[in-house]
């Protein structure tokens, strides 16, 4: 959805350097284009204010491939998409080729591809396709050198299906070589070591669709418990990206019949998420613009109709359909869940690209939220771990269970701890405002101010100087 002049409700505001074209497509036996020109240097993540930093991100021993962190790490600044329904050729000719495959092949971006791993390498590949069609796309690794690999590539490139795409694992970090081998019309061309989430992003990329709207980056907000004050959290982290960051962003209350976002913002917006929901295959960005409500000048509302004159019985498929949908709308989609567990509620946790789960320091909290990390770490072995919001932290009298032991038990370094703070927090909910308005300098706004720079991986717009005798020429 291309913004209009004027009236656009998504005015995102992009700094120059803010790209969220896909690259263009890349066909065996055509011309590509180089991705090593220009490639951004990844933006450096601070560290939150109240707790502990970040727990990073697992990445594959002795990883030292400059290119491939440059551009993971350009790309994980915005969001993620899955794999379409294809089937993949792996010959790898090492076991830990052949280990980094199947590690890949169970990420959740390519849960709808078809892998299939052999090993042999180019060899193997060549003598398979002698007698049968060559599938959409085929990685192979090969040890050889640059004239041996290119030979091996002419043989493959006689029985190579024109609409077949083409990954080459290579020994060489040799830039002619590279150069070579996309003059050949090799899509993409990787040099060990690499981590399964290299390759993974390596193969969604050639599949982008150049004309699509891009893909906003998801952050799925949940409680550990009821009364966590995860939709607090969302709303507030919502807010500092938009009004902080200086970014669009779309805030989806999908607590149907309890949501809060209506109220925390003082909206009452006639139709919301739920209208939605229950049209799906009609949501376009024309219906999608007048469903929301606008809350300030960058953040959009779809809120929750918050009453009980209807069951809400939606199937799965239609939160998939309609947060895909949301999520071409807006840089960040801040997704509100409610304390349920469903099909859906699953699959968007598992689907999302940041995942934030916000406790309480309390024996309960720790049991869910150790059984949702858990289930993550197991669906997600790819990515980071979720982040840990710690709320009502030093309520007077309530024995509570210590931030480091709380962590430990889960494996886990809190992002942000917020502390009992109920004149704040009931004065922001009663107004109809957010923290951030009701008192910008306390410590609890700029805990979950550092903590949105983190989740956005950006840092805020730098403020104009302001000369010394500027207030001397300011006209009275």
């Amino acid at each position: 959805m291309k913004p209009q002049p004027d009236r656009d409700p998504f005015d995102l505001e992009f700094e120059s350097d803010d790209e969220f074209a896909p690259p263009q497509e890349e066909v065996w036996r055509g011309e590509a284009a180089d991705p090593f020109a220009d490639l951004p240097p990844p933006r450096p993540r601070p560290e939150p204010v109240e707790a502990v930093e970040e727990t990073p991100r697992p990445a594959a021993t002795g990883l030292a491939n400059p290119v491939h962190e440059m551009i993971s790490g350009a790309e994980a600044a915005f969001g993620e998409v899955s794999l379409p329904r294809i089937t993949i050729h792996v010959f790898c000719e090492t076991q830990a080729t052949a280990e980094l495959a199947d590690r890949a092949a169970g990420d959740r971006r390519m849960e709808r591809a078809v892998v299939v791993n052999r090993m042999g390498g180019l060899a193997a590949a060549c003598e398979l396709y002698q007698g049968q069609p060559t599938p959409s796309l085929v990685i192979v690794e090969s040890l050889d050198a640059g004239p041996g690999l290119l030979a091996g590539l002419d043989r493959l490139a006689e029985i190579c299906d024109p609409g077949t795409k083409v990954v080459v694992v290579g020994a060489a970090n040799d830039i002619a070589l590279y150069r070579e081998l996309m003059r050949r019309g090799v899509s993409e061309y990787l040099v060990p070591p690499l981590n399964p989430l290299q390759l993974v992003r390596a193969v969604t990329g050639l599949y982008a669709d150049p004309s699509a709207p891009f893909v906003g980056r998801q952050i799925a907000f949940c409680g550990a418990k009821g009364g966590a004050g995860a939709s607090t959290v969302a709303h507030n982290i919502a807010h500092s990206i938009t009004e902080r960051l200086q970014t669009g962003a779309v805030l989806v209350d999908l607590d149907l019949p309890f949501g809060t976002a209506g109220l925390d913002f003082n909206q009452d917006p006639l139709q919301g998420v739920a209208d939605a929901l229950t049209q799906p295959d009609r949501l376009d960005p024309v219906l999608m613009d007048r469903m929301m409500v606008r809350c300030t000048e960058r953040l959009s509302l779809f809120a929750a109709p918050a009453t009980l004159d209807a069951d809400y019985d939606i199937g799965p498929e239609a939160y998939e359909e309609v947060t895909q949908k949301i999520r071409t709308a807006a840089p960040f989609v801040v997704l509100d869940l409610p304390h349920v567990w469903s099909a859906w509620k699953r699959k968007i946790l598992l689907s999302s690209d940041d995942l934030v789960i916000v406790a309480t320091p309390d024996l309960a909290s720790l049991r869910n939220a150790k059984n949702m990390v858990d289930l993550v770490r197991r669906a997600r072995p790819n990515d980071a771990p979720p982040r840990l919001v710690l709320n009502q932290v030093g309520v007077p009298g309530r024995p509570e269970i210590p931030v480091k032991d709380f962590g430990e038990a889960l494996g886990l370094t809190p992002a942000l701890c917020l502390p009992f703070d109920p004149k704040l927090f009931g004065q922001a909910a009663n107004n109809g405002q957010m923290l951030a308005e009701v008192a910008p300098k306390s410590r609890c706004v700029e805990g979950l101010d550092a903590l949105a720079q983190q989740i956005a991986r950006r840092d805020p717009p730098a403020s104009p100087k302001t000369s010394l005798f500027s207030s001397l020429f300011k006209k009275k």
